[in-house]
């Protein structure tokens, strides 16, 4: 008996569940309140008994739980697996036709582009990660190229390291500092003065102030290293202010070395007023040559940050002469405004004072914004240009031919010919 009943556990379980799962029945497949009989033949001749009566109630509550476990789990995984799959051909689908689908996607992604809901978003969405996709490698490509030009940088640096060791190259950088060093400290003493006037602090930004310190690096560095240098002294800079915050961020331990005159007073309190020439854009007056007897003083700031006239209204406030320099005379401006920087003025100091030549001080004027040099003033080849325009008009022709063949005789002598 224990046997049939086994045996008929085994026929409902090959056959029923499978059946159940595959077509997804949640029925239940008998019915309630019924008992099954079974009676095994053990002879051909004799009629079956009937066997012991079991139960299925039961027995179905049990394997319906699990069944209902295992279909759902069998059903859920391959939906969502097939679903998943069907979106990916799709993307290879749009990737074959040349649509704009990142290579990559994960599993979340892939959800959140089937829960698109349209075709319009679910392209919107693609395109949104391929776009970063791209940046992403660019980034990367950006960084391994930062990252060889670091190594070169370094090779380079090993390389020259490795002749600064030289004893020669360190003998005769040590020499050249001490002759550069001497040079300075006996401008101290001996040297035409030159004033950058640090009270301009309030009218700049952080940015600006570092961009001013910067040059003045650079302009306190071309006058160490000049044949004659100036004796430069900052005036009106006060103890950790902003300008001296970053006079020692650029020249850590040597700020206190620096063979300069660093004083919080102004510059009238220290030199006589009728010597101050304050250097200056916007002033009406330009200079005509250099004055070994004079003090220049120049403004230390970014012209582009402040207002128009700033230092001019400084100088008049203080009573001081003015001077620009003269650019219009001796250059042919084409773009960009007339204010240079403070290692520019510090290169052009340099040469006139040395050579007294504005051509050459005025090489160092930045070529995008001029032309070419003129030979003759300005003033007088707009007068040539306006002759030559009252002549294309026929305005008092003769008049003007006159003036011409007084002005250019050669010229007129080979148009007359």
């Amino acid at each position: 008996m224990h046997s049939a009943n086994m045996l008929l556990r085994r026929i409902v379980r090959s056959s029923v569940l499978p059946f159940a799962t595959q077509h997804g029945m949640k029925k239940d497949l008998f019915p309630l309140s019924r008992t099954l009989s079974l009676s095994l033949c053990l002879k051909q001749d004799k009629s079956c008994e009937p066997s012991e009566k079991l139960d299925l109630d039961e027995w179905k509550k049990v394997m319906k739980s699990g069944l209902q476990e295992e279909v759902s789990e069998m059903v859920s995984e391959p939906k969502e697996l097939s679903s998943l799959a069907a979106a990916r051909e799709t993307l290879e689908m749009w990737r074959l036709a040349g649509r704009a689908v990142p290579e990559n996607m994960s599993e979340d992604q892939l959800k959140t582009f089937m829960e698109c809901p349209s075709k319009s978003a679910k392209k919107k969405y693609l395109k949104y990660l391929h776009l970063k996709e791209l940046h992403k490698k660019n980034d990367k490509r950006k960084m391994d190229e930062k990252r060889e030009r670091r190594l070169e940088a370094q090779d380079e640096d090993s390389k020259t390291e490795e002749t600064k060791k030289s004893p020669f190259v360190c003998l005769w950088s040590r020499t050249m500092d001490k002759a550069y060093n001497w040079r300075a400290a006996q401008s101290m003493i001996f040297g035409q003065p030159l004033v950058f006037d640090m009270s301009y602090e309030n009218d700049m930004s952080v940015r600006e102030v570092s961009n001013t310190v910067r040059q003045i690096v650079m302009s306190e560095s071309s006058n160490r290293r000049s044949v004659d240098p100036f004796h430069i002294h900052f005036c009106n800079f006060k103890d950790d202010s902003l300008y001296h915050r970053e006079f020692v961020k650029n020249y850590r331990e040597a700020w206190d070395k620096l063979l300069i005159t660093v004083t919080d007073q102004c510059y009238t309190e220290i030199f006589p007023k009728e010597k101050l020439i304050y250097l200056t854009a916007d002033s009406p007056k330009v200079m005509k040559a250099f004055d070994h007897d004079k003090i220049y003083i120049v403004g230390s700031m970014v012209d582009k940050s402040i207002k128009r006239g700033v230092s001019l209204a400084r100088a008049k406030r203080l009573g001081l002469e003015t001077a620009a320099l003269p650019l219009d005379k001796y250059l042919l401006w084409s773009t960009g405004a007339k204010n240079l920087t403070l290692d520019q003025m510090m290169h052009i100091l340099l040469t006139l004072k040395d050579t007294a030549d504005w051509k050459k001080a005025l090489e160092f004027v930045p070529k995008r914004k001029y032309c070419d040099f003129v030979n003759k003033p300005v003033k007088e080849l707009k007068k040539t240009l306006d002759l030559i325009s009252t002549l294309k008009l026929g305005k008092g022709r003769e008049k003007v031919e006159k003036q011409f063949a007084k002005n250019y005789p050669k010229r007129y002598k080979l148009k007359q010919k």
